[in-house]
């Protein structure tokens, strides 16, 4: 284990198994953040005898970071990562493009799982192991790369793995002046995933 994940995820997040590796670290720091918060509370019973204490005042207030990483344990909880099965199809075909796996996309009314996604050429092809609504997820995709200033974005979403794989194979043969706009690119996906 890695002691720094438990407050930074940035060198592993959209890494294939972020997702299942990360449920443990949620885990783990949940329990910690509460059971700081119940021995706080419980010293400050044993040394005055009474819960009217400074310490129980602290525990209570260590309850709010604890109950932010308990929502953040139940978002991982609720997805798997991308199978092994799919990883070992989409691998060698999109070794020369920019990847991505496990993505979770939030909106207002509904979240989204992908478990690829690769750029190349102006074109962003997501592929989801779950049916969902591919075009609202291309909707919030789009909309967050017109909010950042990215423009000329290809967005497609599939759910058929032979259609993706067909894809992904037309994306590493084409000839791409990637440079500043596939690094903001793939650095918005990572910012809007979880």
């Amino acid at each position: 284990m890695q002691f720094k994940r438990f407050f930074s995820t940035a060198q592993v997040k959209n890494t294939y198994g972020y997702i299942d590796s990360q449920k443990k670290y949620e885990i783990i720091r949940t329990l910690v953040y509460f059971g700081i918060s119940i021995s706080l509370f419980i010293a400050g019973y044993i040394a005055t005898k009474s819960k009217m204490n400074v310490l129980t005042v602290v525990a209570v207030l260590g309850c709010l970071p604890a109950s932010k990483s308990l929502v953040s344990t139940i978002m991982f909880l609720r997805h798997k990562s991308c199978s092994k099965a799919i990883h070992d199809i989409v691998k060698p075909i999109s070794s020369g493009l920019n990847g991505l796996y496990d993505l979770i996309f939030t909106t207002e009314k509904v979240t989204y799982k992908v478990a690829h996604a690769a750029y190349k050429a102006k074109c962003l092809v997501l592929f989801s192991e779950d049916k969902l609504d591919a075009y609202g997820l291309e909707a919030h995709i789009e909309e967050y790369l017109k909010r950042a200033g990215i423009k000329g974005v290809n967005v497609k979403v599939y759910t058929d793995l032979k259609k993706y794989a067909e894809r992904l194979g037309q994306m590493n043969a084409l000839e791409a002046e990637e440079g500043k706009l596939a690094v903001e690119v793939v650095q918005l996906l990572k910012e809007i995933t979880l």
